[in-house]
């Protein structure tokens, strides 16, 4: 026989090492160990089977041809040996075996390795509050929570649920009770939903979508207890009120599982997750690790980062399978790379969000600006908003956002590759995109959101953010906004009304420059910023003190306003 080699975890890291050992090594013996009776599965596309999209469990199962993924799928086809119900409980690095225990008999066994894996992935974070063990108490993390919950909700035993946290997997599983007609909540102790994955202005986007289809947010509010009766959950208990429920669904985040890893004395990262090298080997050159256990380097600033994806993950696996069997295949990192839809609006970003960068000390100029997918005279198109964060001092790109119903992906994995190869604003100006009118916009979004921050950055263009003019809009600051759209344009979209604000049609407006005060800041608004940008070049040009344009313009703003 051939080396041995143990892979404790499945789902998605594990098996992937598994199977690509076992194409360069067909002499391995190889054994996977997995806690649930699930050797590998989607679980990305839980949410999507609590909505029904996904009719029925087993289509997280099988592979892309059709066949599931079970134990005898791995031992017939794969010549993999799974041990399912078995929890790995300890590893003997000097003798170099890992202690097993059946989870069905309480029987234990040992496995010697010549290589190990670790593949123990994160598990959900608990929520230190009263009341949290009560039934109807979800996290919505395996398989079986997601049967538990469907079945649930279609029996009608769950017609009003609360989701407890506004990350990625809140608001997916905010998708999916929507798409069951169940009366949701949605709380976050946060002040935005998002955080840390959007800047303030894009998430504002996303929490209006979430309002439009009357889900409550409450954002900036903690969750005090859960109280219940019966043993089930009936109440959600906050700092500002108590809501009424059948059912809550915990998404506060998640932390590596590397308790084995701790108790075997291999070495951990800054993050609290398991430290590797560039080959995803450990401390212990025998032992491997890869997927959401691991920490990874982010591209962008060369830091140690822990951020668990299933598209990490699989490229992991493939890696870590190329080592077990004799390569030297590395890992470069992440430039934090994610994308999720909720109730037909989609959010993506990758890099550095704003705040993060600026938290980090970067002295950052950013620009965000709406587009359509498609040409505007093409049919079909829907809506995108771009925002691009760049270094002002380098005009490195550090990170772009992309919000809406249009096509998102395109330009997040176009932005992706881009950080990944340290490219610039001026880069992604320049960038030679595909262009037909059914696919986009003869200068791409994404390299004209580039030159808008490239404009700021070098002082041709001074703006204000949607979320800026909301707030001085409610100020008794004096200064004039001018609204330069056609007549026709505010017939379909009303002016903003407040008594500073002014409509001069763009076309009549340098003829009615000198009537303007140009002792005091002077803000210019129309639908897209475009022509606002270019009436603000012409202030500026004029002497006026201070002028500056709504970026992204009204189509922007209105939407933040719900």
């Amino acid at each position: 026989m051939g080396q041995k080699i143990v892979i404790i975890g499945g789902v998605a890291c594990g098996p992937k090492a598994a199977a690509r050992a076992r194409r360069r090594d067909p002499e391995a013996e190889i054994t996977i160990v997995e806690r649930s009776e699930y050797p590998s599965y989607a679980s990305c596309g839980l949410p999507y089977y609590v909505a029904g999209v996904v009719p029925e469990i087993d289509q997280l199962l099988t592979t892309s041809f059709g066949t599931v993924r079970d134990v005898p799928y791995f031992h017939d086809v794969k010549n993999i040996r799974v041990l399912t119900r078995t929890e790995a409980v300890a590893i003997d690095r000097e003798q170099k075996s890992v202690k097993i225990k059946s989870l069905e008999s309480g029987e234990e066994d040992s496995l010697p390795y010549d290589k190990l894996v670790l593949a123990t992935g994160a598990r959900p974070k608990k929520l230190p509050v009263p009341g949290i063990d009560l039934e109807n108490v979800w996290n919505l993390w395996t398989l079986p929570d997601a049967t538990l919950m469907r079945e649930v909700i279609e029996e009608g035993e769950a017609d009003r649920i609360c989701i407890i946290g506004a990350g990625l997997i809140g608001l997916e599983a905010a998708e999916a009770l929507v798409n069951q007609a169940v009366e949701t909540t949605m709380i976050d102790f946060m002040p935005q939903v998002l955080y840390g994955f959007l800047d303030p202005e894009m998430a504002e986007l996303v929490a209006n979508a979430l309002r439009s289809e009357n889900i409550v947010l409450g954002l900036g509010e903690g969750v005090k207890a859960l109280e219940g009766e019966d043993g089930k959950v009936t109440k959600v208990v906050t700092d500002k009120r108590e809501i009424e429920v059948d059912g809550v669904i915990l998404a506060v985040g998640a932390a590596p599982s590397v308790e084995l890893a701790r108790e075997c004395g291999l070495e951990f990262g800054e993050t609290g997750a398991v430290k590797v090298d560039a080959c995803l080997r450990t401390s212990d050159p025998n032992i491997l690790a890869g997927g959401d256990c691991v920490e990874n380097v982010h591209i962008v600033t060369g830091k140690k980062v822990w951020v668990p994806l299933g598209s990490t993950a699989n490229i992991h696996g493939r890696l870590i399978g190329d080592n077990l069997t004799g390569g030297e295949s590395t890992y470069p990192g992440i430039v934090g790379t994610g994308i999720m839809r909720t109730l037909g609006t989609s959010a993506g970003a990758t890099g550095l969000s704003e705040t993060v960068a600026r938290d980090m000390g970067y002295d950052t100029v950013s620009a965000v600006a709406p587009y359509n997918d498609k040409s505007h005279y093409y049919p079909g198109g829907k809506n995108v908003t771009i925002k691009v964060v760049g270094d002002r001092s380098t005009g490195k790109l550090l990170g772009v956002q992309v919000v809406g119903p249009g096509d998102v992906a395109r330009i997040v994995d176009a932005s992706a590759a881009a950080l990944r190869f340290g490219s610039t604003l001026e880069d992604l100006g320049d960038m030679d995109f595909a262009y037909a009118p059914p696919f986009g916009t003869p200068i791409e979004p994404l390299g004209n959101t580039a030159n808008i921050a490239r404009n700021k950055r070098e002082g041709l263009a001074e703006a204000i953010g949607p979320l800026e003019l909301r707030d001085l809009l409610a100020t008794s600051t004096d200064f004039l906004l001018i609204d330069v759209r056609t007549q026709g344009e505010l017939e379909v979209r009303p002016p903003i009304d407040d008594p500073r604000a002014r409509h001069i049609d763009v076309s009549v407006l340098r003829s009615q420059l000198p009537s303007l005060p140009k002792d005091k800041l002077v803000l210019v608004v129309c639908q897209l910023g475009q022509r606002a940008y270019d009436v603000q070049c012409a202030l500026k040009g004029a002497g006026f003190r201070e002028a500056k344009f709504l970026e992204a313009g009204l189509n922007v703003f209105a939407r933040m306003q719900g």
